[in-house]
């Protein structure tokens, strides 16, 4: 019997030996559940044989409806938790009464995944980030803590690049780490120019001053700044850590990823492999000191973010227990690390790809890839694998392939023809990050499976100030034509009549949902820029059809332009989506899978998430798009939500990958759940708001389960 083997099958005896015991309170303290990220609980009084009697314990409606991506924590008998508009709130874990809110009084909408908490045995804090502020709340009342930074928050925006902060963007969308008296942040920040650096900060929990600061974009004379142009340092902008952070207490270490540096898709400005960019770095807690680094994408021209926080575990290596880190990533490969050394536990391959052909561009001419595990995503796509919905759907996608450039992962994009990217932009892996079974070192994680076009342009010279800056600050993600990829990134053609002119301009200046606010444009380019969009489109038709081979000759002698006017745009983030708005490839559109990073095999992989009228014609195990993270637990059951269209929260058989329990969601459970005991009793809780690329209306419920 296998290593493993034998350990599944005393971990199966410990659960019936532990399933009639009453268990201890049990916390769920940190976002992912602990400083490892390793999404584990040790609680098994809700198991294999009994989860089919989960019912709702308590439901908590916040009465706002946005973007609820939220991984609660629980400390004692409290859970804190945030709400869709910038409020914070405590509730009775065990019943889901309301204790305290805490008001920023901050308007629109949030991004936020959750808060961090600090105690030293007296004092007790809540961190929690939005729009570009730190808070500090007091976690018994919910009343800012006024001592803290300027009256209970930090601005974000100060000491990240010269003295005009105000017009610098950068949010906390993910709970900062902490560490002893210190909170380690990242950000969110724009994918365009002007974009700060994506600097990792401590800030004291006591005061709010800065501690340290790495300069993931590095200064002369700092490690990595040969990777760069030689003043890239003043002007780049992001490599930004916005998925949140593991840390390894014993050894004092802060694990960050980083994602990829401004402008996503076109480098000329950086010509150089831009370390810390798409980068795993080690730091020193207490110093930010580098102790090693892997750069999983060289000069990012695809947008592959390391996009969640890396898991700690423990897998055996040689008959020896190794302390190790597993980093997922968008491009659905697995990274596993010496904790200490940064050695690699699985070997690596520089992968070579071709050249760009795009002028001015000079790509990187390998890419690293881990020979185990295999990928949990295809690479690419051929027609073998094109959609087989309907015979219409596939002879719709074949033509549609055959116009596209060949390539896969790590082709370069071109101008003026699309190239396929797969996985795409929003994964293989996403945010929700992986679970990992500490007992037996086996990694779950979810995935999405489908396809996006990448592709360049040259834009149309503008016809007004608002065209210029829509071209320069909105058409990475709306495209240059203002057709978007709805429902996750709308489409701005016929906004007008849609929004005031006065709701456009408080979107722009707030932000919404995935999109940052855009505090370098001043109240004038505001103007010009919602003129533009509700008006000028109507008015001027430009680029007829006789221009077109104009367009094509200027992309090869594009004029030249300051950093944040770039000579080529993006096509925008475009799925690859057939005529009835479902992915073009081949299902399964989402996965779930069970990795064994002790040998780097999978012990198993289930299409996961459907849609429910394909269902009804009979077409099942379609996978679909999913977000948000799995927990694990000693249950020997996987917990997740994610699944965008179907609404559903699942529980499956760790082992076997068998559905064991589900129930539908008022609102999709975009989020990772959490897992606690009070009074002897476990509870399972999500957050259920919907959102991403549903259709559906959106809500801001926190649910709770418990056995009957």
């Amino acid at each position: 019997m296998t290593v493993l083997g034998l350990s599944l099958c005393l971990g199966h005896y410990g659960i019936a030996q532990q399933a009639g015991k009453r268990q201890v309170d049990k916390d769920w303290p940190v976002y992912g559940g602990s400083n490892e990220q390793d999404h584990y609980s040790t609680l098994s009084q809700i198991n294999r044989g009994n989860v089919k009697q989960l019912t709702t314990a308590w439901t908590y409606d916040t009465g706002e409806t946005g973007w609820l991506e939220v991984n609660p924590i629980i400390v004692g008998r409290v859970l804190y938790a945030c709400t869709p508009t910038h409020h914070v709130i405590a509730l009775d874990a065990a019943t889901g009464k309301l204790l305290w809110k805490f008001d920023s009084g901050l308007t629109g909408i949030a991004r936020s995944r959750g808060v961090s908490f600090w105690s030293d045995g007296n004092d007790s804090r809540i961190f929690a980030g939005f729009r570009s502020f730190l808070y500090a709340i007091d976690a018994k009342n919910g009343k800012p803590i006024l001592s803290f930074g300027e009256n209970g928050k930090v601005d974000l925006r100060k000491g990240l690049r010269g003295e005009d902060y105000l017009s610098q963007s950068v949010q906390l969308t993910s709970p900062g780490a902490i560490y002893k008296d210190l909170i380690i942040v990242g950000g969110q920040n724009p994918e365009t120019y002007p974009s700060p650096p994506g600097d990792i900060r401590a800030f004291d929990v006591h005061t709010g001053t800065v501690r340290w600061t790495f300069h993931t974009i590095p200064h002369p004379g700092e490690f990595g700044y040969e990777s760069w142009p030689a003043d890239a340092w003043k002007k780049a902008g992001a490599a930004n850590n916005w998925a949140g952070m593991a840390v390894d207490t014993k050894r004092g270490i802060v694990y960050v990823p980083t994602g990829s540096a401004v402008f996503d898709f076109y480098g000329k400005n950086r010509i150089g492999n831009d370390l810390f960019a798409d980068t795993l770095l080690a730091l020193d807690a207490s110093t930010g000191k580098r102790l090693w680094h892997f750069q999983g994408v060289h000069h990012d021209l695809w947008d592959r973010d390391f996009p969640a926080p890396p898991a700690l575990l423990t897998v055996r290596r040689n008959g020896k227990s190794v302390d190790a880190i597993a980093q997922t990533t968008k491009s659905g490969f697995v990274f596993l690390f010496d904790r200490d050394t940064g050695a690699p536990l699985f070997p690596i391959h520089e992968s070579s790809y071709p050249s760009s052909t795009v002028p001015g561009e000079v790509t990187s001419p390998t890419q690293p890839l881990p020979l185990l595990p295999a990928p949990f995503t295809h690479q690419e796509v051929t027609e073998a694998t094109l959609t087989e919905r309907t015979p219409e759907a596939h002879a719709w996608a074949l033509k549609q392939f055959r116009s596209f450039l060949p390539g896969g992962q790590f082709t370069p994009p071109s101008v003026d023809q699309l190239t396929i990217d797969m996985p795409g932009f929003a994964g293989g892996g996403e945010w929700g990050g992986p679970a990992v079974d500490r007992a037996n070192g086996v990694l779950y994680v979810n995935a999405n499976d489908t396809a996006w076009l990448v592709g360049l342009t040259v834009p149309t010279p503008p016809g007004s100030a608002g065209e210029r800056i829509y071209q320069s600050q909105c058409s990475v993600c709306h495209g240059i034509d203002r057709a978007g990829s709805p429902p996750s990134v709308p489409a701005l053609q016929g906004i007008e009549g849609l929004l005031t002119e006065e709701e456009l301009s408080a979107t722009i200046r707030q932000g919404k949902g995935r999109m940052p606010p855009f505090n370098s444009l001043d109240d004038k380019e505001v103007v010009e820029l919602v003129h533009y969009l509700t008006r000028a489109p109507q008015q001027q038709r430009r680029n007829p059809a006789g221009h077109e081979p104009a367009r094509a000759e200027a992309s090869h002698n594009p004029t030249p332009v300051a950093d944040d006017d770039m000579p080529y745009k993006t096509i925008g983030f475009r799925r690859f989506l057939d005529p009835d708005d479902y992915p073009a490839t081949s299902t399964p559109w989402g996965t779930l899978s069970a990795i064994d990073m002790n040998s780097g095999k999978y012990l198993w992989k289930i299409p996961f998430g459907e849609y429910p009228e394909l269902l009804a014609k009979g077409m099942t195990k379609t996978g679909s798009d999913n977000y948000g993270g799995p927990i694990v637990t000693a249950g020997g059951l996987v917990f997740i939500g994610a699944t965008v269209f179907d609404q559903k929260f699942h529980a499956y058989d760790s082992h076997t990958g068998e559905l064991l329990w589900e129930t539908t969601l008022p609102f999709s459970g975009l989020a990772t759940p959490a897992t606690y005991m009070i009074d002897g009793r476990q509870y399972i809780v999500i957050a259920a708001g919907g959102g991403q690329t549903s259709k559906k209306p959106l809500g801001g419920l926190y649910i709770a389960f418990a056995l009957r």
